[in-house]
């Protein structure tokens, strides 16, 4: 059978999905039951999702299908053309007819579904499943609408902003958000946007990583708490997913149908319905094709008349890259700025994650970790912003600790190791004869019995210690499970439960974690050192600044003191002959890091000067290799290489609208990946005079500025 140019593209593979699967269980015609049942098994359609969310079992409702269609006569072969039989053609009329009736260019699921449930074994396999018939028609009735459907994909468009959106209240309510902290004065000023009578759309502007998303959230918690104007009690808050949107769509003016789908449901909603766009910049060129309109040109209209109320979100660069330049857009738009929080901020935003981190990972967390994150990643990873960096170090770090949990030992895996050794060397021995051979054995036998008996003890102490730390970890994670809903409850007004669970289950699982890390402690106690270490400290922090960067941010250990204070020596073994430089170089190292240097002037920056041969740049390799380690931390520019003005392009970028602008500059860039290291421009007296003014900056005050308008500040970084 043949879907013919009258069905939708969905209504179509469902017809074909029937006709499949009478074939596939030999049936001579094609009935109801086959595409009913194609219908409620294939989760993504309307019908199934229509009855996942009504009261009734979906399961059986498949499961009663099954057994109808058992219920058919079969044959082995099964025919080749499978045409429909009487009742499927009456479905199919039906079907028609509602089309007809609803004024539609092409027959769609809803209109398949309705005619279906006429069928009246069908509607006693959906009653036997405990659901109510016309529960179901007026479920499918109030998702069809009034909306036509005038093209092949118009299944798509019914239900459009739960499939090209994510409900940030329905998240809160189920406690899938993180807590907000320490944004009430942007959340304030987007709620007094929001409540205005047009032009009610804000747009958060701020850099990445400093929380604009998590603005949106925050007033999505506000909402469920009932913490919000009249104007914005009980709305939806929908982020809308634009590369959903677009992704997919394959015809002319297929995304315009499906925008204006999500648009007429929120216009539906009469003003219950705020959809927050995060990268509001994407909406800009949209899913515009040759004669098509793109996103931000279908928004405008509603975004005017205060029909539709939209959050916005973009970083500044992108604003005035692409809303700026579109006056009509961007005056529908209400900016508000969104700086990046205080170090201090963002600890207490660390504190107010802290528990959540520690139950996903199942790990403990010092406080003095959570300051740690804050103020290296403010200080080191200068590239990016508060507190979104200081949460991904405090996470990378959690995720260290937790690998490691879920790892042997390494005292326990050595020992495993000398053990399988033994073992093969105890094999290997027992076949031979000799005198040598038969005392080695003995050896070899003996060092095994010992390494056995060692590792006996050691096992049982870590399945202890770890079976105690996976039960404190669950735990925890129960605890704030039974918090989330607890929060879930109170917000709902159910009062009996909220007091179950504040007075009852809540403090149950507390005195269990409390039971719990009392016995871990008095199992640390009777051992010298536990084999698991599951707190994340300061020194994980920095080990992983340190991976990040190549920075090391350890404090200064009595090995580097003692480095620093014999770093003259090093380098007077390294360069012979150069005693008066190397001290004039070790003196100025010495000074920075007894903090006698400016604040923000490089470590050191120096002059070498004299005939070639005699160590000039030896000296700067072994600075770097007694500094950083390596000889690869120095950065070596021949400037020879720079004689020419417009030379200068290559240290800091080509201008914008030069080719080469993306790239970068050399010693920028260079500066920005590897903060930590010695810089050695050779042959200084060749470049050119506007060159040398470039370097001006960086010599003096430690900062250079790229063609792209980003300030790298090196204080670590050593001129020579």
């Amino acid at each position: 059978m043949s879907a013919g140019a009258d069905f939708t593209e969905m209504a179509g593979k469902a017809i074909k999905d029937a006709v499949r699967l009478a074939r596939d269980r030999g049936h001579l015609q094609l009935d109801p039951a086959h595409v009913f049942a194609v219908l409620v098994k294939e989760r993504s359609t309307l019908p199934a999702q229509v009855l996942s969310r009504l009261n009734g079992d979906s399961q059986e409702v498949a499961k009663g299908c099954d057994r109808l269609l058992s219920s058919f006569s079969s044959q082995s072969p099964a025919p080749e053309d499978i045409a429909p039989n009487n009742a499927m053609r009456g479905t199919l009329a039906q079907a028609e007819r509602l089309r007809a009736a609803s004024g539609d260019s092409y027959l769609s699921l809803p209109d398949l579904f309705l005619a279906l449930l006429k069928q009246k074994s069908l509607r006693e396999v959906v009653s036997s499943a405990g659901y109510s018939i016309s529960a179901v028609e007026k479920s499918i009735q109030e998702v069809r609408g009034s909306r036509k459907v005038d093209s092949q994909t118009g299944d798509e468009n019914f239900e459009a902003l739960s499939k090209y959106g994510r409900d940030l209240v329905a998240d809160a309510e189920n406690g899938k958000l993180d807590p907000v902290i320490g944004r009430d004065d942007e959340i304030r000023r987007v709620v007094q946007v929001l409540a205005r009578r047009t032009k009610n759309n804000p747009i958060l502007v701020g850099d990445p990583g400093v929380g604009k998303t998590a603005i949106a959230e925050g007033l999505a918690q506000r909402v469920v708490v009932g913490d919000v104007p009249e104007a914005l009690q009980g709305c939806r808050i929908v982020a809308l997913d634009v590369g959903a949107l677009i992704s997919g769509a394959k015809y002319r003016g297929e995304f315009e149908e499906r925008l204006k789908a999500v648009l007429q449901e929120v216009k539906d909603a009469e003003g219950r319905v705020v959809l927050f766009i995060d990268e509001a910049h994407l909406l800009i060129g949209a899913g515009k094709t040759d004669g098509a309109m793109d996103a931000a040109n279908l928004l405008k209209p509603m975004l005017a008349r205060g029909e539709l109320r939209c959050i916005g979100a973009t970083t500044m660069d992108e604003y005035r890259r692409y809303i700026e330049k579109d006056a009509a857009l961007e005056r529908r738009f209400q900016q508000v700025h969104v700086e990046e929080p205080s170090v201090q901020t963002a600890i207490t935003i660390l504190r107010g994650l802290k528990d959540r981190y520690a139950a996903h990972h199942g790990v403990s967390i010092q406080d003095a970790s959570l300051v740690a994150a804050a103020t290296l990643s403010s200080r080191y990873i200068t590239s990016r912003f508060l507190p979104d960096k200081a949460v991904d170090l405090l996470d990378e770090a959690c995720s260290k600790i937790r690998v490691q949990l879920s790892s042997q030992p390494e005292a326990i895996d050595s020992l495993e190791r000398r053990r399988q050794y033994l073992e093969v060397e105890v094999k290997a021995l027992s076949k031979e004869k000799d005198h040598g051979s038969k005392t080695r054995l003995a050896e070899a036998q003996k060092e095994l019995s010992a390494v056995s008996e060692q590792l006996a003890p050691l096992r049982a102490r870590y399945q202890q210690e770890r079976e105690l730390i996976d039960d404190l970890r669950k735990a925890k994670q129960k605890l704030q499970d039974l918090k989330r809903k607890l929060e879930v409850m109170e917000a709902r007004h159910d009062v009996d439960a909220a007091a179950d669970l504040r007075y009852d289950a809540i403090p149950g699982v507390q005195q269990r974690i409390r039971d719990l890390e009392a016995k871990k402690k008095e199992q640390e106690d009777d051992s010298e050192s536990p084999l698991l270490v599951e707190t994340v400290t300061p020194a994980h922090i920095a080990e992983v600044v340190s991976r990040w960067t190549g920075i090391p941010v350890s404090k200064l250990s009595q090995g580097e003191k003692a480095k620093l204070l014999n770093l003259e020596a090093e380098l007077n073994q390294r360069v012979i002959g150069q005693e008066e430089a190397a001290a004039a170089v070790a003196r100025a190292v010495l000074r920075s890091a007894a903090g006698l240097a400016r604040r923000n002037q490089p470590t050191g920056s120096f002059l070498f000067a004299g005939p070639t041969g005699v160590g000039k740049t030896e000296l700067a390799k072994a600075l770097a290799a007694n500094l950083f380690d390596s000889e690869a931390r120095m950065i070596r520019f021949d400037m020879s290489e720079y004689m020419e003005q417009h030379a200068v392009s290559r240290l800091i970028g080509a201008p914008p609208g030069y080719v080469g602008h993306e790239a970068g500059g050399q010693l920028t860039e260079a500066l920005r990946r590897h903060p930590y290291s010695v810089v050695l421009f050779d042959e200084m007296e060749k470049a050119h005079p506007q060159v040398l003014n470039v370097l001006l900056q960086l010599l003096d005050d430690g900062r250079i500025t790229d063609s792209h308008g980003r300030t790298v500040r090196r204080r670590r970084a050593w001129p020579a």
